[in-house]
């Protein structure tokens, strides 16, 4: 099924979402990689606050080349999610809503999206220039010191995804695997 959201994304909303939906996002999103999600469990187990309000919304795993003139943003392409997956389960039982990414996810994140309502999805790996016109404004708001993997607040317009794991656990790597393989 092709949807539309605008963020920020409700639980309400990701219950909604099935895997295999096609999903367009406009709104605000947010990056994150490796260096940026550490720093964020370390803020976390020091007793800080962290520098973005996870509580609802998305997380783009995401380091963005540099921006060509008059672009906002460079190529965009998704980060491999299991980098993070040491990580996104204490997000997600603070609010984080959604992931985008590619790749499979562990059974620890698979077990907090259910828990959480949450969703994850796949951004098309190899496609960063073309997702990059998708991005209306980045700004770097926290930890500027990391470069490419400094978290940046990206308005977004349309932005393609597809729906990989649901908030009921279902997920597209495995089913779409089995229905190929059950087809001769």
């Amino acid at each position: 099924m092709n949807r539309e959201i605008k963020t920020p994304l409700t639980k309400e909303m990701a219950k909604e979402l099935r895997a295999g939906d096609y999903v367009t996002i406009t709104g605000t999103i947010y990056t994150a990689r490796d260096a940026a999600h550490k720093r964020m469990i370390e803020a976390l187990d020091a007793g800080e606050k962290l520098p973005i309000e996870i509580d609802g919304n998305i997380l783009y795993y995401m380091g963005p080349s540099p921006a060509r003139e008059g672009r906002p943003i460079g190529s965009a392409g998704p980060t491999t999610a299991s980098r993070m997956d040491k990580y996104a389960p204490r997000l997600l039982d603070l609010g984080l809503i959604g992931m985008i990414a590619k790749g499979k996810r562990n059974e620890a994140v698979k077990e907090a999206i259910m828990r959480n309502g949450a969703v994850y999805f796949a951004a098309v790996g190899g496609a960063g220039a073309l997702l990059s016109q998708r991005i209306k404004k980045a700004e770097v708001v926290a930890y500027d010191d990391l470069g490419a993997e400094a978290i940046r607040r990206l308005e977004v317009e349309n932005f393609p995804v597809i729906v990989v794991m649901d908030s009921e656990g279902n997920n597209l790597y495995e089913t779409a695997v089995k229905e190929y393989c059950s087809e001769e």
